[in-house]
């Protein structure tokens, strides 16, 4: 794609950088049959490659986003398929994420979606407060049918639909602390604990560190790490971004040097994609640069790292069906593809993989809050499609996933570690079928 930056633009390196991004696009619209939005909606602008068309139009006039543009933008899941599809490496992700940044520097948003925007950027990376406002989204439910009349408070109600009826006690396997291996310690690693899972589902990570203590790794979790950044990247605020990215850095660089790590466990895979991406939000930081492309670089998925240890024959296999969902995250954001469903297989799990696996479920970190009628029409695909499968239950490495499926199949869903876990000897996930169903 031709462009036709001035000098002066150029000189902004986050200019420069997209630039790059908009020069590789050849127009050939392969990422039009991957993109959910462009398959649901028809609408080219509704697809990367009008996007980027609106991105390249807005950056090179220098102006200010207009409400077509934001319409469009807003509407992207970040779901990445684009990036696996594209054959000429066009990096969508940062492309998306300056234009994001630029929408929130430059455009001034309806009152309600302001407030909604801010009211998740405050709550959601913050455990506590998101614990809290579950706890008070009770009081809110007789509140949903009108929510749902009013179009700029639909947020509100899919919010309210997706709180669960029950919140998990605290766990202590989100408290800083150490876990030391059963036996011979053959390796060290630190975990993080994020914000929203541990809040929604803390037996994901008691089931990664149950799991890594037997096999014989150290599993550390950080003082002082906490979100990873994604959920409020994604939404354009990217200095509120940068903080928590700079925050973890300097938790893991600690751990670094006090112990050593031979990786940084990641057990949501759409906080994976952007802990591996720290390396480029804070490569304009000469007091970050390096330590973010370390941390990066040890940064991987629970699978990604449980394919490289000497895994034992399971102690029985169970032979049930398993639904794999691969979440956007993983198999567009990370590349990891093969590992976990191989990891099921060699646990004793006969692996059922549902059609039209590429294409998001629609969670995509607040889109099913911030966009719930494109996120439902998703998630309905999405069930059909795992459901056609016949399995027994579903697994996925991503809570957001769980979340999203799990509202809406009949199906049992879980994380795909609480599987292998209770595969080697640790604890049977809750809502399994009954061994002889």
């Amino acid at each position: 794609m031709q462009t036709t930056f001035t000098a002066e633009q150029l000189a902004d390196p986050h200019v420069e950088e997209s630039e790059k991004i908009l020069r590789k696009c050849v127009h050939c619209g392969f990422c039009t049959a991957t993109c959910p939005t462009y398959v649901t909606l028809g609408n080219e602008l509704d697809s990367p490659r009008g996007r980027i068309y609106l991105i390249k139009d807005m950056l090179e006039n220098g102006r200010a986003a207009d409400e077509q543009i934001v319409t469009h933008i807003d509407r992207c899941l970040s779901c990445l398929a684009c990036m696996t599809t594209c054959p000429s490496g066009v990096n969508y992700m940062h492309l998306v994420d300056h234009a994001r940044a630029h929408i929130n520097e430059t455009y001034t948003r309806p009152p309600a979606d302001r407030f909604i925007r801010s009211l998740l950027a405050f709550v959601l990376p913050k455990p506590g407060r998101f614990r809290l406002a579950l706890k008070l989204a009770r009081l809110g439910q007789p509140f949903v049918a009108f929510f749902d009349r009013v179009p700029s408070l639909k947020p509100l109600a899919a919010m309210l639909r997706l709180a669960p009826a029950v919140v998990p006690p605290k766990s202590p396997a989100s408290r800083p602390g150490s876990h030391p291996a059963e036996g011979v310690s053959l390796g060290r690693v630190a975990i993080l604990t994020g914000c929203a899972q541990p809040v929604l589902d803390p037996g994901i990570n008691e089931a990664t560190i149950s799991l890594l203590t037997r096999l014989g790794i150290d599993v550390v979790v950080p003082k002082g790490e906490g979100c990873c950044g994604a959920l409020v990247h994604h939404m354009g605020r990217e200095q509120q971004a940068l903080a928590s990215a700079r925050r973890n850095v300097d938790a893991w660089t600690r751990e670094i040097e006090k112990g050593g790590l031979d990786a940084i466990i990641v057990t949501t895979s759409g906080c994976g994609t952007t802990i591996k991406d720290y390396g480029f939000m804070l490569r304009l930081d000469p007091a970050y640069a390096e330590k973010a492309k370390r941390v990066s670089e040890l940064a991987k998925d629970v699978t990604e790292y449980l394919v490289t240890l000497d895994l034992p024959e399971p102690p029985e296999r169970s032979g049930l069906e398993v639904a794999y969902h691969s979440a956007c995250s993983m198999q567009h954001g990370q590349k990891i593809v093969r590992q976990p469903k191989e990891l099921l297989a060699r646990a004793g799990f006969i692996v059922r993989e549902p059609r039209e696996g590429h294409l998001c479920c629609g969670s995509a970190g607040t889109y099913n809050i911030l966009q719930p009628e494109i996120s439902a029409r998703l998630r309905e695909r999405k069930v059909k499609n795992i459901e056609a499968t016949g399995a027994a239950l579903v697994a996925t490495g991503n809570i957001g996933c769980i979340t999203q499926i799990g509202s809406a199949s009949s199906l049992p869903i879980v994380h795909t570690i609480e599987l292998i876990d209770w595969a080697y000897g640790g604890k049977r996930p809750r809502g399994l079928p009954a061994p002889d169903a």
